[in-house]
């Protein structure tokens, strides 16, 4: 299983977010290049980033700090945010992304997903972001009536290289993600799973792994950078 460190980029800074409030905001590192260094550095093998003020735009807002990270880190690194169209999609790919997140337009518009899936094999992820067992949208501003795994399964034959699944009320809040309705949607459908929000300790972890090989990776953010979670201690629980 694999620990994706996440970078949450805001006004160019690396921050996390309270729920996926834009205004319960904490500022990390002011140098996200950095931060991503010394998650390379400590063993990481994938980077998780996100441009929260894209999310909210509906276009790339911090293009620059993601692009730094690229240039400067040699692991695989998957981005959303702000990603709706093919043409932002290749431009990333274009830039040495190893895999674009599609969340809003997921929902909005599948058929990209397909279309994108099919051009870049294995570079196109889906983010679904969840409240209640419903999907959310636009920076989690807008709750849909779209089911979970209902939309997991529309996409079990596009080719998608993994389903980013994020419980938004664990998001931020460091009281353990929902390993039920985790497990639930990894054994539901074939593509692989990550999970997201609220792991905030090594039992976390070892709660998820418990999943199976169904479970592709679990995404960690304020966690590692409070301290709750030593990363050092997080590899070794994810290889053993």
């Amino acid at each position: 299983m694999i620990l994706y460190p996440a970078i949450d980029l805001k006004d160019g800074q690396a921050v996390r977010l309270l729920h996926g409030d834009m205004d319960k905001t904490t500022v990390f590192n002011d140098n996200p290049a950095a931060q991503a260094l010394e998650f390379v550095a400590a063993g990481c093998e994938w980077l998780h980033l996100v441009d929260l003020n894209g999310a909210f735009a509906g276009e790339p807002v911090n293009a620059a700090p993601v692009e730094e990270i690229l240039k400067q880190t040699k692991v695989p690194a998957q981005l959303g945010g702000g990603i709706r169209d093919m043409k932002t999609i290749e431009t990333w790919i274009d830039k040495g992304l190893a895999r674009v997140i599609l969340g809003t337009v997921a929902v909005e518009n599948p058929d990209l997903v397909r279309e994108a899936a099919r051009a870049f094999p294995g570079k196109v992820a889906v983010g679904i972001d969840a409240r209640n067992g419903r999907v959310a949208t636009k920076g989690w501003a807008e709750e849909t009536d779209v089911m979970v795994t209902d939309l997991a399964k529309s996409f079990e034959d596009a080719g998608v290289a993994a389903i980013i699944y994020t419980d938004i009320m664990r998001d931020g809040a460091m009281k353990g993600p929902n390993v039920e309705a985790t497990a639930d949607l990894a054994n539901a459908v074939s593509i692989p799973v990550i999970a997201s929000g609220g792991v905030s300790s090594l039992d976390d972890l070892r709660a998820l792994k418990s999943c199976g090989a169904a479970l592709n990776g679990a995404i960690s953010g304020r966690a590692l950078y409070d301290g709750a979670i030593d990363l050092a201690e997080a590899l070794n629980v994810l290889k053993a």
